[in-house]
């Protein structure tokens, strides 16, 4: 059964960035959340560049040390130390000044402008909507009073550290408010987090061609942190093509100061214009669209990354697996989240791709998850890890084994539509993964929930991929998607129908050439 978690009466004060966002919300009033998303999460990002430009900018001034002599007006001080320039009527303390004013609206887009064009990696990113006609000046104001408290509570040093944790916050916070409308721009961080943990991207080239709002990045930077590594020893990589989501992935970065200086947009998307052609990644993690139709297939039929066979033009699923195993470098690792309808499918030549798959070696691990723990869809969804090495060094010879694991009974509930991965469900699924790869891992299989499973199973079975098969549940429990199976028959009777009507229409034609005397 899923988890509900205790709401006690003796329950902790809510955090900060809890009631941030209820007053955040309570100003937003008749404002739709997809526009005010790009108000508030501007405001938090121009605090953070604000505030990091001050630190630096009050050291210049005192000139001690290593500072001594500099001019803490001149813009190569600040890039040297990756800070960005903030012009003075910019500034925070500038902009809350002017914060009850009836024209703040229009001094902020002026501010984010004159931001932009003294730092050209901001070109085209920051938002310029805070005079629109529907924000009220009055409430504007409000916002850069709460915007400018979000450090008051912490120590100075820590505000940076602070703001990023609010964005976050914030971007889960508006994707539930948005639903299915723009849920896709961002993954639940307890997946991202699940796939970090059981990759572990210590160090190496990060990838992601489709990654909406860095969520991705930001998690993979964060584990290499709390381990005690050093961030500077992984680099990132990412394409994302729809331009407003790319934006705020490059804000998101840049307020947790990650170079995304390799994070691209352009319209076309990573299919028709792979924008790292030449990129050999250690790691794959990724969340692209599920059972994606309007991928422009039927331009591709002949691309060299299909080394395992031409995925359908009506569904991407099987571009995005061999994408990411073309991006892949000698040893590398993949982790991604799919439509957990891949696991099974055999129309239009899915399953023999799979099996290529799977007889290439390259299938690690598949974890089932439970329903409801995406914003943008009710399909149900699966997690995919390749390894183009099963016989590396670093981990224990795994080339002749797949590991299965259902983890569809935990999580917590959230609200009645969506649901949740806690922090010991995430460690009890990447240690189980851990435990089976690495030489000296203690792994059992426990039934109802993971199995090693030998390549000759995988066979008996046809390359099904479902977990419930292998770890002891039964099949029609786990096999069955009605909203699958429902869009299959759909289209088959469409195919049928069209079918008819151009026999229909065959037999008109004919009759309507015979001459009766």
């Amino acid at each position: 059964m899923a988890r509900t978690k205790n709401n006690s009466s003796t329950a902790k004060p809510e955090p900060i960035e809890v009631q941030l966002w209820k007053t955040a919300d309570k100003l937003r009033k008749n404002i739709d959340a997809a526009e005010y998303k790009h108000v508030v999460l501007g405001l938090i990002f121009l605090k953070y560049i604000s505030d990091a430009f001050e630190q630096l900018h009050e050291r210049l001034v005192k000139g001690e040390g290593e500072y001594e002599g500099a001019d803490p007006e001149d813009k190569d001080e600040y890039k040297a130390e990756n800070v960005f320039f903030v012009p003075e009527k910019t500034r925070w303390p500038y902009l809350q000044s002017k914060a009850k004013l009836p024209e703040i609206g229009k001094i902020i887009d002026q501010a984010m402008e004159a931001i932009e064009k003294e730092n050209p990696s901001l070109k085209d990113v920051l938002p310029k909507v805070f005079s629109r006609q529907n924000l009220d000046p009055a409430n504007l104001g409000g916002l850069i009073d709460l915007v400018s408290n979000i450090a008051m509570r912490e120590a100075k040093v820590r505000s940076a550290d602070l703001l990023g944790h609010v964005f976050e916050y914030f971007l889960g916070e508006f994707a539930l408010a948005e639903g299915k409308k723009e849920g896709q721009f961002y993954t639940p961080r307890c997946v991202v987090e699940l796939l970090v943990e059981m990759l572990e991207p210590y160090r190496g080239r990060v990838f992601d061609p489709c990654c909406g709002s860095g969520g991705m990045f930001v998690q993979s930077e964060k584990f290499v942190a709390d381990h005690q590594g050093r961030v500077d020893d992984i680099s990132i990589y990412g394409q994302e093509s729809n331009q407003t989501t790319w934006r705020l992935a490059k804000m998101n970065l840049a307020i947790r100061g990650i170079d995304s200086s390799q994070v691209k947009w352009n319209n076309e998307g990573s299919f028709l214009n792979d924008a790292h052609k030449d990129l050999k990644s250690d790691f794959v993690i990724a969340n692209p669209p599920f059972n994606d139709s309007d991928w422009s297939g039927d331009l591709l039929r002949q691309d060299g990354r299909w080394k395992y066979g031409t995925p359908p033009s009506g569904n991407a699923n099987y571009a995005w697996i061999q994408h990411f195993v073309y991006h892949l470098c000698p040893t590398g690792q993949a982790g991604f989240v799919l439509a957990k309808g891949s696991l099974t499918s055999k129309s239009s030549g899915e399953g023999e791709i799979r099996k290529q798959l799977i007889e290439a070696r390259l299938v690690d691990c598949i974890v089932n998850l439970p329903a409801k723990l995406f914003l943008n869809t009710q399909i149900p969804a699966s997690l995919w890890f390749l390894s183009r090495n099963k016989s590396n060094g670093k981990f224990r010879n795994r080339q002749d084994e797949i590991l299965f694991i259902d983890a569809r009974n935990l999580g917590y509930l959230i609200n009645r539509r969506n649901r949740a991965l806690a922090k010991e469900d995430i460690g009890k699924i990447a240690q189980t993964y851990h435990a089976w790869r690495n030489p000296k891992g203690k792994y059992e299989d426990i039934k109802g929930f993971c199995n090693s499973a030998p390549i000759e199973r995988v066979r008996e079975l046809d390359y099904v991929l479902t977990p419930g098969r292998y770890v002891g549940l039964p099949d029609e429990e786990d096999d069955f998607d009605f909203k699958e199976r429902f869009t299959k028959l759909k289209a088959e009777w469409e195919e049928q129908l069209q079918e008819e009507t151009r026999l229909n229409a065959l037999i008109h034609e004919n009759l309507s050439k015979i001459k009766f005397e």
